[in-house]
């Protein structure tokens, strides 16, 4: 079954510490790595992974979507809220698998679970990916050099008789 992960934006920017610096600057930077890491994640948690940015209170803005390294990234457009957008891709989603909304708005979290999603805290999503890169690293770490030959990986039965069968043709 798909899995979906739909990401309130700046309500994860301005709840991870990671962001506290960049958002000094602007919001720009922390919107590229946000999705960075996003991007990074996601093979890891096979959800795919939607990030939704709230442009309700800026003028002239028209909403868009643009794939970056496989997230897809939505604008709102000007007057719409990142959180009624939020609860009408969780309706299209629910339709195809389970949906998770990372949020720490408690009335968006209850909108959202009336819907049938599930809800991860700022906390746990950070956690969750946390976890997935830490365990990437020690399975990684864990291959030795001549693990990757196919000879070093096979059942000693199959081996044996592959060099019962080199043998023969000689």
């Amino acid at each position: 079954m798909k899995e979906f992960l739909i990401i309130d934006g700046y309500n994860i920017i301005f709840a991870w510490p990671e962001f506290e610096k960049l958002t000094e600057s602007g919001l720009e930077h922390a919107r590229s790595k946000l999705v960075g890491i996003m991007a990074n994640h996601s093979p890891l948690s096979g959800q795919k992974i939607v990030i939704v940015f709230d442009a309700y209170q800026h003028n002239n803005i028209v909403g868009h979507i643009e794939i970056i390294d496989g997230i897809e990234v939505v604008y709102t457009q000007q007057g719409e809220t990142a959180d009624a957008l939020i609860e009408r891709l969780v309706g299209d989603f629910a339709k195809e698998g389970i949906v998770y909304v990372a949020t720490s708005d408690w009335a968006e979290q209850m909108i959202i679970f009336g819907r049938g999603a599930y809800r991860l805290t700022p906390d746990e999503l950070r956690t969750q990916v946390i976890q997935y890169k830490q365990e990437v690293k020690e399975h990684w770490s864990d291959i030795k050099p001549t693990d990757s030959y196919l000879e070093n990986r096979l059942l000693d039965t199959v081996r044996l008789k592959l060099e019962e069968w080199r043998r023969k043709d000689k």
